[in-house]
């Protein structure tokens, strides 16, 4: 079947929002920690997380449209750190349930039953039950014109994650980790590992590693 650009647009708001929001597949489950000027500590899901850059180590995560005050967005914007915390199987109900609109006055740390954990050098709470936790700071901010959404690109500072789950090269065993995907806004997967293939070169066969 063929859907077009008017049928997309016919759809109700929310049915296409969550129709759209699938086509890119399998998206990392990543809860985002901030805290207020004031020291409310903020809590919120997101899947629109993107690698910018290994040197210096650089990550995006893309905020929606700010019609609405956006706490982790202006969290950042004032305080210039975030955390990122991978989503596990043992708690994605309570991450899912940090999507809903509480007031600036509540931490969705306590209302959803996730603990503040904190590196000495970062203003923002980690989320201690995340088997992989990033530590940020502030690089750049660039509103996207097309649909008033922000790119927050922020560069690593601190990485916790089990010994266990790395090898000797760096790779991160993400099963081990038991990390959920996410596709559209509300449906979670767990991922199976198929193979890790060596580098790919013109005159050289794959191989799984």
């Amino acid at each position: 079947m063929k859907i077009s650009k008017q049928q997309l647009k016919e759809l109700d708001r929310r049915e296409r929002a969550h129709f759209v929001n699938q086509l890119t597949g399998f998206k990392p489950a990543a809860l985002i920690g901030t805290k207020s000027m004031g020291g409310i500590e903020n809590l919120a899901i997101f899947s629109q997380i993107i690698h910018i850059g290994a040197d210096p180590a650089l990550i995006g995560i893309l905020s929606r449209p700010d019609s609405v005050v956006r706490g982790t967005l202006k969290n950042i914007q004032e305080t210039e750190v975030f955390t990122i915390n991978q989503v596990a199987q043992s708690f994605f109900k309570q991450a899912h349930q940090s999507a809903a609109r509480y007031t600036d006055a509540q931490s969705e740390f306590k209302e959803v039953g996730l603990t503040p954990v904190y590196d000495e050098s970062c203003y923002a709470p980690m989320v201690e039950e995340s088997p992989l936790k990033l530590c940020l700071t502030l690089k750049e901010m660039m509103p996207v014109k097309s649909n008033g959404t922000t790119l927050i690109i922020g560069e690593v500072t601190s990485i916790y994650l089990p010994e266990s789950a790395l090898s000797p090269d760096k790779t991160i065993d993400y099963q081990l980790l038991d990390t959920v995907t996410v596709t559209g806004l509300d449906t979670y997967y767990l991922p199976k590992k198929l193979a890790r293939l060596s580098y790919a070169k013109p005159d050289k066969t794959l191989e799984i590693l």
